[in-house]
């Protein structure tokens, strides 16, 4: 049987014509899941080939998941699906509403061809260095939230250099990779420029940032901002416990800690937008219509992952600060 044939002076690249015909191979049902390729030395002993240029088709097809490699043994059919053209590991921090949506609406803009893995890393540095260990050499891209984890971007690195997206958060040790990302400091900075009007009916703005999962950007816009414009402000750590004052507005990067704060609003029989005020972290649905609106700094998660499905199959290697806004509601 005739796996693969080479044609001279056709004007397409021997590895893609190693490729195309394993491909055209599998599609005629020739070749089955499991079923031994020819060695890479007897296909350069074949076709006078470097022994590169086979290596090169094997692996993009390895990396498509269509082929495996078992070490000392050679490479096997995995997949009959040739139609899959990229595959693509995705490896978030952790699944909540804003990364489903930017989830959902990569997905939806990536098109046909396209097999995605998603993992999540749980701001684990052991668990996302494991993940990324394991996935290299295996994909044909790899889009990674890398958040504020120490030693990541050298974790990052050992993947293949021109294969590899930052999504969400990037950093000056990642700044070689392309990336789609958000600049926390400008962003609340300037959302809280536009709230200004507004906060200057308040006497002091208070942000709760716990510092483990959020960007440390996020704290250094808001001191930035009440620096600038002289507000009497305060960073704590943690909720809990605290009362609440009239004249107070705070800024909250954490679900968790909204929830809190309300409820304790509602025993200290204060009002929302009133006596105190809130500038909540990220836009949901919810955030609409709880305690009849809740103002909101956020980042368009949507187009976030629209963008980035658009850099991926045009080939683009760009670094784009995603936009961000100040929606007003009823809580400031």
């Amino acid at each position: 049987m005739k796996i693969i044939s080479i044609q001279n002076n056709q004007g397409v690249p021997k590895y893609k014509q190693i490729i195309s015909s394993i491909e055209k191979t599998i599609e005629d049902g020739l070749l089955k899941k499991d079923e031994k390729l020819p060695s890479i030395n007897k296909v350069c002993l074949e076709f006078s080939l470097s022994r590169d240029t086979v290596l090169q088709a094997y692996e993009e097809l390895k990396k498509r998941g269509i082929i495996y490699a078992i070490l000392g043994k050679g490479y096997y059919i995995k997949s009959t699906e040739v139609y899959i053209k990229q595959r693509i590991f995705l490896l978030f921090e952790e699944l909540n509403i804003f990364k489903e949506d930017l989830y959902n609406s990569f997905m939806e803009n990536i098109g046909k061809g396209v097999e995605i893995d998603i993992f999540f890393h749980h701001f684990n540095l052991q668990v996302f260095q494991k993940l990324i260990n394991d996935s290299n050499g295996n994909y044909t891209k790899y889009v990674i939230m890398p958040t504020n984890l120490v030693g990541a971007a050298a974790i990052i690195k050992t993947l293949p250099v021109n294969e590899v997206y930052i999504l969400d958060q990037t950093n000056p040790e990642l700044k070689s990779f392309p990336a789609v990302y958000q600049n926390h400091l400008t962003d609340i900075y300037n959302g809280l420029i536009k709230g200004k009007s507004r906060l200057n009916k308040y006497q002091k703005l208070i942000m709760i940032f716990p510092g483990f999962r959020e960007p440390l950007g996020m704290k250094m816009g808001f001191e930035k901002f009440c620096t600038d414009f002289a507000f009497d402000h305060e960073i704590i750590t943690e909720f809990k416990n605290r009362e609440i004052k009239k004249g107070e507005v705070y800024i909250i990067p954490t679900d968790r800690d909204l929830v809190q704060v309300i409820e304790k609003a509602k025993l200290q029989d204060l009002k929302l937008g009133t006596d105190f005020g809130i500038i909540s972290y990220n836009e949901t649905p919810l955030k609409k219509i709880v305690e009849n609106g809740i103002t909101t700094i956020s980042t368009n998660f949507e187009d976030m992952g629209k963008i980035l499905a658009q850099m991926i199959l045009k080939g683009k290697k760009e670094q784009i600060e995603n936009k961000s806004n100040l929606i007003i509601r009823n809580s400031l």
